[in-house]
């Protein structure tokens, strides 16, 4: 059941929330005959990630999805959509396994069912790995782990509209992203109106982020043998902690991490609160009121048994109070388990309403 601008219950839990540690079942609604669209896989360079002290490859891999008449209709062009992953995930998140034993979203099928049912039009769908040594990049703008804002609106952008037939503006460009990669769409949405007209956010982590927090929590492990990429990760709760530091606290100066870690001897404890809190979008909404007006909608929902319900909500409604179109909704379910039907009902609805299928100008 689905209840629009219902109030979600109980208290926020974590500010980040694992999109992958737990399985979701893919969605299945069947139709009968349905024309199939297909998979390509590229690697796509960043120059926007070349240089971070962080050593993640600059060089990132892309699932792009391509609709049923793309191969045959040479001269149609058509609107895309990024879809952006969750903590731990990567790309192959939305079309396959994604390597680490979680189940996936089946978004290509997704689409297939979605035209053949008339309930959407044919979208090119975008989906970057924006996985990093911590597990997660956190589609944020870092010395550190490098600028994810304008690797996924410049350099992704300019890679798909050069090498397929998009209808390369703005209006028919939309964001999207789970989780982690909710954080992303409306973090970048805020500040690249630019490039994009619509965003739909799916239960978000990240809207409020206090380090303070994480002195309740056994305290993180630092990197497993500095900045060795290819070292034994820890998985959890201690690797978010060292993703969002890479993110959000970066600091130059402090090799081999060059983050300063909430928590650990010597760093300033009261600069790291703040950069933190500058990072987080119900903090930085005041400051962007004008590029959302741009937007011609944005979309959000989250299960009403998700921890992060309260803070989607208080996002929903402080972009609600500057007379920003925002659609809300929350459902039954937690963080994972109603991610498959959501992007199949209505995500993917949502952009074919909102994106424009006219010719490029």
């Amino acid at each position: 059941m689905h209840r629009p601008h219902a109030r979600a219950p109980g208290a926020l839990a974590a500010s980040i929330a694992l999109a992958g540690l737990a399985c979701v079942t893919p969605n299945a609604f069947a139709v009968d005959t349905v024309a199939k669209g297909r998979v390509e896989t590229v690697k796509v360079h960043g120059r926007s990630l070349d240089g971070n002290l962080s050593g993640e490859p600059a060089d990132r891999e892309v699932s792009i999805y391509l609709p049923p008449s793309y191969d045959r209709e040479r001269s149609r062009r058509y609107p895309i959509v990024i879809l952006l992953h969750g903590y731990s995930l990567t790309n192959k998140y939305w079309v396959g396994t994604d390597g680490q034993g979680f189940a996936s979203i089946d978004v290509p099928g997704a689409m297939d069912r979605d035209v053949a049912s008339n309930k959407s039009r044919e979208m090119i769908l975008v989906m970057p790995d924006g996985n990093s040594k911590y597990d997660g990049s956190m589609y944020s703008s870092s010395v550190t782990s490098g600028d994810w804002e304008s690797f996924v609106a410049t350099d992704l952008v300019g890679y798909v509209d050069s090498h397929y037939r998009t209808i390369a503006n703005r209006t028919s460009r939309g964001l999207a992203g789970h989780s982690m990669g909710g954080y992303g769409a409306i973090r970048i949405g805020m500040k690249r109106p630019d490039v994009f007209s619509s965003l739909y956010i799916l239960s978000a982590c990240c809207l409020m982020n206090d380090p303070a927090a994480f002195a309740r929590r056994p305290p993180p492990s630092p990197p497993a043998n500095g900045d060795n990429a290819s070292a034994p990760r820890p998985r959890g709760f201690a690797n978010v902690v060292n993703a969002e530091a890479a993110a959000w606290s970066p600091n130059p100066a402090n090799p081999p991490t060059y983050f300063d870690l909430p928590g650990a001897e010597g760093v300033d404890a009261a600069l790291v609160a703040q950069k933190w809190a500058a990072n987080s979008p119900l903090v930085m909404l005041d400051q962007y009121v004008g590029n959302l007006k741009r937007y011609s909608g944005i979309g959000m929902d989250v299960g009403l048994q998700d921890g992060l319900s309260t803070s989607n909500e208080q996002l929903a409604k402080r972009l609600q109070a500057y007379a920003i179109p925002t659609a809300f909704e929350t459902y039954e379910g937690d963080h994972v388990n109603g991610i498959a039907e959501r992007v199949e009902q209505h995500v993917l609805p949502y952009f074919s309403q909102h994106l424009s299928f006219g010719a490029k100008h």
